[in-house]
């Protein structure tokens, strides 16, 4: 049970939220409605990263979970990781995600965008060699997309752990663009 009560958002807001997350609110959302705007423009940003890049799904889920896993949000791993299985990422680049230092996934795109996201999500800056790692696979705009999802998951597992969401405060069916 998380550390505050839950709350819920303007009906405005609320039917916002619901339309991105297929008819649902999740705690994250009850509890970011402690603040309506922040409800609003954490949906419209969430909304942006998980909907409107260009990144493909399978990247991007890898991001969210392996932040999970950096910063110890179980709930941000459980309600991710029946999507990144859907999205194609396999048993073997799963187990790598949960490794304090992944020995590689053998994918090379993948290793790549691991190496910049734990960079980013440990030391903040990052070197110039993993930095040149992931030009090999993405365009200026794409680096900007896999920046943007780092950040924004650091973001979204750091509220949930600091506030004490855990897995099994989570609903039963989480819809793919939570």
């Amino acid at each position: 049970m998380p550390r505050l009560s839950y709350a819920l958002p303007s009906d405005a807001t609320a039917e916002r939220i619901r339309n991105r997350r297929g008819g649902i609110l999740t705690p994250l959302d009850k509890l970011l409605s402690h603040n309506d705007a922040l409800a609003a423009g954490w949906n419209s940003l969430l909304g942006a990263v998980r909907q409107q890049f260009s990144i493909r799904d399978d990247v991007r889920e890898l991001i969210i979970l392996r932040v999970a896993v950096l910063n110890n949000a179980e709930y941000e791993w459980a309600a991710h990781v029946d999507l990144g299985i859907r999205f194609g990422l396999d048993e073997s680049v799963l187990e790598q995600l949960r490794e304090e230092s992944p020995s590689g996934t053998g994918n090379a795109e993948f290793d790549a965008v691991i190496a910049y996201t734990d960079e980013m999500t440990r030391n903040i800056s990052v070197t110039e060699a993993t930095f040149e790692r992931l030009r090999t696979w993405y365009s200026e705009s794409e680096i900007v997309e896999l920046t943007a999802t780092v950040a924004s998951y650091n973001m979204v597992s750091r509220f949930l752990v600091a506030l004490g969401v855990e897995a099994s405060d989570r609903e039963p069916v989480l819809s793919p663009n939570a």
